[in-house]
């Protein structure tokens, strides 16, 4: 089981800086487009932590996609950033085009900011999905439990 760590309410602007300086892309048509981090504020964020070439992500990839199809379309407001462990940029495409949602993604040539976030975050596997407030602390290491439990754990994401 996994605990929830609780924080004092952020400022919207804090997400914003947790990503200041970063690119964020979504993929249109089959090209990565930018995206500008304050895309993020007011929202709960989830950073994925994935691979194509890495079995368990693409088994857990679209359980992921029907959980953030189904929060959103109940207006609620979560926004999903694709960290990739994959061995090529065509690889992160191809994974992106083929089973994800209409989610973000870091840069994939910003290796440093994706060795960065699986530090602070204490990524030593993957599928990880981790639970961020806008301030960046931690609502759950353990997001996956929470999406394979079904979309009505998203109000525990948002306490």
């Amino acid at each position: 089981d996994h605990k929830r760590i609780s924080a004092p309410e952020p400022t919207n602007q804090e997400m914003a800086e947790l990503f200041a300086g970063k690119t964020l892309h979504k993929l249109e048509g089959g090209a990565f487009k930018a995206v500008d981090p304050s895309k993020l504020k007011d929202k709960v964020v989830a950073l994925y932590f994935s691979a194509h070439w890495c079995p368990p992500c693409r088994g857990f990839t679209p359980i992921l996609k029907d959980f953030y199809e189904a929060v959103n379309e109940k207006g609620e407001e979560l926004e999903i950033i694709f960290v990739s462990s994959d061995r090529s940029e065509d690889d992160c495409k191809a994974y992106m085009k083929e089973a994800h949602g209409d989610w973000l993604t870091l840069s994939f040539g910003d290796r440093a900011t994706k060795e960065e976030l699986a530090k602070k975050y204490g990524v030593s596997g993957i599928p990880m999905l981790v639970v961020i407030k806008a301030d960046g602390s931690v609502v759950t290491a353990n997001g996956r439990a929470d999406v394979q439990g079904g979309p009505q754990n998203f109000k525990n994401w948002k306490k």
